[in-house]
This record gives structure tokens, C-alpha cells and sequence, in this order.
């Protein structure tokens, strides 16, 4: 892995053991407590049934849609892995994303490679510390929230930030990246 200028604390959380199936490395749910614990980060966990998509996480656990973020690993036309957060309600605009992220194009990695490059499942992919720290743009909708929610490293619960921790310790930019379903 290329030097990415990590904290000690993203050293010290990437360096613990980690679990394989099917040849796909996968971070642990207590790996991911660990690193915000490391991190100073407040954070709670919701559990709920087991869900894939956003809007059917949002119902299960009763949160508002426009609340529970999307985060979408992505690829640019150079190769380089992003983190794309936009909340529940709104879809993506990829040209806004590629242009924050001032590159030509970006586009969505499928849902079967998402976890090889986050190290969690599509439906449980947290908004922060993923296997791979990869660039990350947040939707300045979000930033209307104190609070957001996101995967919480399962398919089965869901996890609460505080907006601006998730922009900080991701060291995000903040741009318009989502329209209307």
C-alpha cells in the first residue's frame, strides 16, 4: 500500500488481524469499534435485521432515509479508489463526483468487489475506516445533520457519527455530489 500519510492510530487498526472467506480480506466488527475507540470518535450502534439496501435499513431501524448515508466504493479513470457518502434519499451524480475529486470520470466498483477494497459487505459499510483509506467525498447535504448514519460494519446494525467527524477523520471534501431519486 502506497504511503497514504496515516495516523498512528490508522496504522495500529490496519495492522490487526483480519478474517478471509473466499479469498476476500474482511474487517471485523470489533476492529471497527477499536478504531473509533482509537480515534475519539463518538459513535453508537443500532441493531436491526438483517438488510442490503439503504431504504430498507432506514425502515427497520427507524431512521429518517435522508439521515442514513450510502457509501459507495468507487474507482477514477486513473485507478484510484474513492469513497463516495451521499445520503439515503438521492442518488449519486457521478460528473459532480469526478469533478470534486477533479478527475475525468468516476464510476461505481460492483457490489461483489465493494468489499475487497472497503473490507465490509455492501449493506454494512461504514463511513469510516475501511481496509483501504481511499479519498472520500461527503454530500454537503449531510452536513445539515449533527448526527448521521451509515453501516455499522455488518448487515445487521448500523452506526451513528457526528457529521463532521466523518468528514474530518476521512479528511473529506465536502461537495454537491447527489440529485433526487
Amino acid at each position: 500500500m502506497e504511503n497514504l500519510n496515516l495516523t498512528l492510530a490508522d496504522e495500529r487498526y490496519l495492522s490487526k488481524s483480519r478474517w478471509q472467506i473466499d479469498g476476500v480480506t474482511r474487517m471485523s466488527e470489533k476492529d471497527l469499534k477499536k478504531y473509533l475507540e482509537q480515534n475519539g470518535i463518538w459513535h453508537r450502534f443500532i441493531f436491526k435485521s438483517e438488510t442490503v439496501h439503504t431504504a430498507d435499513a432506514a425502515r427497520v431501524a427507524g431512521v429518517d432515509l435522508s439521515k442514513l448515508t450510502k457509501n459507495l466504493v468507487s474507482i477514477t479513470d486513473s485507478g484510484e479508489y474513492v469513497m463516495l457518502i451521499v445520503p439515503g434519499d438521492r442518488k449519486v451524480d457521478l460528473e459532480a463526483a469526478a469533478k470534486a475529486l477533479n478527475v475525468r470520470n468516476v464510476r461505481l466498483v460492483p457490489f461483489d468487489k465493494a468489499e475487497s477494497i472497503s473490507g465490509f459487505p455492501p449493506g454494512g459499510t461504514p463511513s469510516v475506516g475501511h481496509r483501504n483509506r481511499m479519498r472520500s467525498v461527503v454530500d454537503r447535504s449531510l452536513l445539515h445533520y449533527e448526527t448521521v448514519y451509515c453501516g455499522g460494519g455488518s448487515r445487521n446494525k448500523l452506526l451513528e457519527l457526528k457529521t463532521r467527524d466523518v468528514v474530518e477523520i476521512n479528511c473529506a471534501i465536502v461537495a454537491d455530489i447527489s440529485r433526487t431519486i
